[in-house]
């Protein structure tokens, strides 16, 4: 498969090459977000983790079209604040008729593709900042592996519909930890995606369904939103197998199912949100030991455009999460965060 994958990407350079000379050079561009919240929380276990958080970008991106009518082109993030990696995302991509191939350390098809239920405020309820704010368990349902070094296929969109395939090697290049191998024994990570969007008549329509396969078990779900008028709802499923990355005969607690559900109301600046998820678990590790158990989250969100790229967001949150595990205690709490987003 590697050698297939070298192939194609051979193919592309070659196709791109010829006309390189005569098209405009690239100049990058700056953009990105920074985002400032403040909140507070009660729950169970403790006292609120934070009173503030922060969370800023940024990208740098620039493209050339060739004369052949090939786009080129790269994109830079770069975080704000961490302890880890600065570079979020780097990768360079080539487009025309046939598509678009990324190349560099990017989110998969699958992650890029999911759908799942609208949300406006800053917590949420799906792979949102709920624990940034209390000791809970993330529901996700869409849980990819996350920015890897690996290549990406995105097909043009036919009729509204579009398909995406990622593989990711084990090589731990660039210093990625997400890797379990470094001479060739490690797991491969692919993933793929199905996205169909259109309009009917005022009425839009958004369905995906995505997976991945790493190490020895997969994940998978299905995600859909309608939106007419004002209004914007939608659903998505997602299931993760005991055993999905992990190294081989390694299982964790047991299957994972999640699922949210969710409604947004447009009024000119401003936009509101109810969202609702729910996860039977049995992925959640304390360091030492991976668990079972339930959790439930409710989030009532607020999104009001104060200008051109100025938006004050707030959430109202409660969850409910219960641990079969002696050293991870249940927990439930409520909490309310608010602060501005900005994007250049």
């Amino acid at each position: 498969m590697k050698k297939i994958l070298f192939a194609s990407s051979a193919l592309v350079a070659v196709a791109a090459a010829g006309t390189a000379q005569a098209s405009e050079p690239i100049k990058l561009s700056v953009g990105g977000y920074m985002e400032q919240w403040a909140g507070v929380a009660d729950q169970d276990v403790g006292e609120s983790k934070n009173a503030f958080q922060s969370d800023t970008e940024v990208h740098f991106s620039g493209a050339t079209t060739l004369d052949n009518g090939i786009e080129v082109g790269a994109k830079i993030e770069l975080e704000g604040e961490t302890s880890g990696d600065q570079i979020d995302e780097q990768y360079l991509y080539v487009s025309g008729g046939f598509g678009q191939v990324r190349l560099g350390k990017d989110d998969s098809a699958a992650d890029a593709m999911g759908v799942t239920a609208p949300s406006v405020g800053p917590v949420g309820v799906n792979d949102g900042d709920l624990t940034n704010w209390v000791d809970a368990y993330l529901i996700d349902t869409v849980p990819s592996s996350g920015d890897q070094n690996r290549l990406t296929y995105y097909t043009p969109v036919f009729g509204g519909f579009r398909l995406g395939a990622s593989y990711a090697d084990d090589s731990q290049r660039n210093g990625s930890s997400n890797y379990n191998g470094t001479d060739g024994d490690g797991d491969e990570i692919v993933s793929a995606g199905v996205e169909f969007r259109h309009d009917f008549d005022g009425i839009a329509l958004g369905v995906s369904a995505t997976g991945e396969n790493w190490g020895e078990g997969n994940w998978y779900g299905l995600g859909a939103t309608v939106g007419f008028g004002n209004f914007v709802v939608g659903s998505s499923w997602g299931h993760i197998e005991d055993d999905y990355a992990q190294g081989e005969n390694s299982r964790t607690a047991g299957d994972t199912d999640s699922y949210d559900i969710g409604v947004s109301y447009a009024m000119d600046a401003a936009t509101v949100s109810l969202s609702y998820a729910y996860s039977e678990y049995g992925n959640r590790t304390d360091g030492s030991t991976t668990t079972s158990g339930e959790i439930s989250t409710v989030d009532l969100g607020m999104a009001y455009t104060l200008g051109a790229g100025v938006a004050w967001k707030s959430s109202i949150f409660w969850f409910d999460d219960e641990a079969d595990s002696a050293n991870i205690a249940d927990n439930d709490g409520f909490g309310a965060v608010t602060g501005l987003a900005l994007s250049f």
